[in-house]
């Protein structure tokens, strides 16, 4: 098993930039695919980005696509999204989630989660 940690979140002015973290623990960081996810009040989990084991390869959402960036760092089991040019409709809770397979943008697809961190964008 893996447990995850997410950090970063807060409130940012439209247009701004905020880095979050996901810090993992158990087993082998590196056996595992880390996904981000969102969820905004009265809507579905969406997906937001993913990246492989390695972190050869990455994926995204269209909404965020040229904005955000996911990374990871196995030496220091931490997975990062960092989040540029924000707009209020990414204000949401984000997830982080890990699988050792691989799996795509369907949430429960995912075995693994964060308790979520907020993120809050104002206009």
């Amino acid at each position: 098993q893996v447990q995850l940690v997410e950090s970063g979140g807060g409130l940012v002015q439209a247009g701004g930039s905020l880095r979050l973290s996901c810090a993992a623990s158990g087993r082998t960081f590196s056996a595992y695919i880390v996904g981000w996810f969102r969820q905004a009040p009265g809507k579905e989990r969406e997906f937001v980005a993913r990246i492989t084991w390695s972190g050869a390869t990455t994926s995204y959402a269209d909404s965020v696509k040229g904005r955000f960036t996911i990374s990871r760092d196995n030496a220091k089991n931490t997975a990062y999204l960092q989040m540029n040019s924000l707009k209020p409709e990414d204000t949401a809770v984000y997830y982080c989630a890990a699988d050792a397979s691989l799996r795509g943008a369907h949430a429960a697809e995912y075995d693994y989660w964060g308790q979520g961190t907020q993120v809050t964008v104002s206009s």
